[in-house]
């Protein structure tokens, strides 16, 4: 297992890398083929409740919806995607050969929003000014609180943080990942973001943290539906891409907003 884990993190560590590095359109279609294998992990769990998503239908609209956010600005454009999105899954569901068309269209356009509307935001975090610096700051700090709380929590959690949705995590993980995030996000900002004040690297340490969890359990949530481990088995020794990017669903977004707050952009 270990073994696997390393060769698949040697694998993808250089493209995801690279892509980072060269940024624009490089970045945003990396981004677009990731989300579109999460969400068709997504709607493999939901298949598994006797649902039949419009898997093609709901991939396409997720690889459109983050490839916009790298065009022109254009308030209208993304809402007219939205629209003609929704319409297509309404009309699909007229003919779509199911015991339950209308949970199932439901269900498709919810995934597509969940994960695209979402990840979307990873490559327009890197189109900002300094973005590729937000980008590695934001993606160690988001490593090192998971890694934080797991250890943590492993060797001092008592008690239960979700029982329900994620029974091996504890509070005490949790705030060991806050702490440990947090002064690691102070730390490295002085590398990553010369020049951004420590109370504002702070703010992102502590965004992360509580956030980042968030992430993680709404991602456990679908796992838990369907009792399964994994999301997928498409990358050996770690399970599926959407159980590598879980904390980047509200990660991303929210530090995104938090630059715009901040007027950091």
């Amino acid at each position: 297992m270990l073994r696997q884990r390393v060769i698949s993190a040697a694998i993808m560590a250089p493209i995801v890398l690279v892509g980072a590095w060269l940024g624009g359109w490089w970045f945003t279609a990396l981004i677009a083929v990731i989300a579109s294998l999460a969400t068709w992990e997504v709607y493999g769990l939901l298949a598994r409740t006797n649902r039949k998503p419009m898997t093609y239908v709901g991939l396409a609209a997720v690889a459109l919806i983050i490839v916009e956010g790298n065009l022109p600005a254009d308030p209208q454009r993304l809402q007219i995607l939205l629209v003609v999105f929704v319409l297509a899954c309404l009309t699909l569901g007229l003919f779509w050969r199911s015991d339950f068309p209308a949970s199932d269209l439901t269900l498709t356009i919810g995934a597509a929003i969940y994960v695209g509307m979402t990840l979307r935001f990873v490559p327009l975090l890197r189109n900002m000014p300094d973005g590729l610096g937000w980008i590695a700051l934001t993606a160690l700090v988001v490593w090192i609180t998971d890694s934080g709380a797991y250890f943590i929590g492993r060797r001092f959690g008592k008690h239960k943080f979700a029982p329900r949705i994620s029974p091996k995590k504890t509070w005490e993980g949790f705030i060991g990942g806050l702490l440990v995030g947090t002064l690691s996000a102070v730390l490295l900002a002085l590398w990553l973001a010369p020049g951004l004040a420590w109370y504002y690297s702070l703010a992102v340490g502590l965004v992360v943290g509580l956030v980042g969890p968030l992430g993680d359990l709404s991602e456990s949530l679908f796992k838990r539906q369907v009792s399964i481990k994994d999301s997928s088995n498409l990358i050996p020794g770690h399970g599926g891409v959407f159980d590598r990017i879980d904390s980047f669903f509200f990660v991303a977004p929210s530090i995104y907003i938090l630059i715009l707050v901040l007027g950091l952009n």
